[in-house]
């Protein structure tokens, strides 16, 4: 273990025997840095995050320029984190990371610079603005660290942050789906499968494809309904080859017969 944290947590051990002060506001008014500081330890040793924050906020000032100032500004960091307060979190890490690049705690930094993007992601009906910084913070702490204890976890949390964005793709394109824009779901579906080949939605998106299109063609005006049938026919030809046991096969012959109909009956070449 690092000299520089031997030294912190055996101060915080010595810290616990020494007796107790008033409450904050009495520390805070003694004006003395060096008992806020030790407080401020107490505090956070024993998990008490927004009494040892204030302390170490009221004390940073002090110690600017020190060898205690990264510590502060870490552990400050950290009692946001520890209390949810996860922007505020990321904010004074951000700047953490871009201040002291050498600490002791750097590692420790980064990663929980990510994990406030982490915790700030929504699930996948809303927007993955956040979930779009969490996977870019992790990308860089694997980068940074690739043989971090912690980089199997991040890499397991990367995984789930990426198929978010994949549940994201689908339930936008599937919602045009359902309100019965069909181009616009065509072009959705596509490009979520696309930009997600592996989807485990990936048998349900080309349904949909296929479905839409049929759908699409089906109230399209004259001029356009051959084309779009043979287009349509190209889709169910693809699930067709992909998926030959799926459990949407008979209803897309249904919709694959209509189609052929349709262009036999107009003296279309159907493929």
């Amino acid at each position: 273990m690092n000299k520089k944290w031997l030294y912190v947590l055996s101060t915080m051990l010595l810290l616990l025997t020494v007796a107790g002060c008033g409450g904050i506001q009495n520390v805070l008014k003694s004006g003395d840095p060096e008992l806020m500081y030790t407080t401020a330890l107490k505090h956070y040793q024993k998990g008490k995050w927004t009494k040892a924050s204030s302390l170490f906020e009221a004390v940073e000032p002090v110690y600017v320029g020190s060898p205690r100032e990264d510590s502060i500004a870490f552990f400050n960091a950290r009692c946001k984190f520890k209390g949810r307060d996860y922007d505020t979190a990321a904010t004074l890490l951000d700047e953490f990371r871009r201040k002291f690049g050498r600490s002791v705690f750097i590692e420790d930094a980064e990663g929980m610079y990510a994990l406030c993007f982490y915790q700030m992601a929504p699930g996948p009906t809303r927007d993955q603005t956040m979930t779009g910084r969490a996977i870019i913070a992790i990308s860089e702490f694997l980068s940074h660290y690739p043989q971090s204890e912690r980089a199997e976890t991040f890499r397991e949390i990367n995984r789930e942050l990426n198929e978010r964005l994949n549940d994201k793709a689908y339930l936008n394109a599937y919602t045009y789906y359902k309100i019965g824009k069909y181009k616009s779901a065509i072009f959705a579906l596509k490009n979520a499968l696309k930009e997600y080949p592996d989807s485990k939605h990936r048998e349900e998106i080309m349904y949909l494809i296929v479905s839409a299109s049929q759908k699409l063609a089906h109230n399209s005006v004259a001029s356009k309904q051959a084309d779009r049938y043979l287009s349509m026919l190209d889709s169910y030809y693809s699930f067709v080859a992909e998926y030959p046991n799926s459990g949407y096969i008979r209803e897309l012959e249904r919709m694959a017969t209509e189609a052929k109909n349709y262009l036999d009956s107009n003296n279309k070449d159907n493929r």
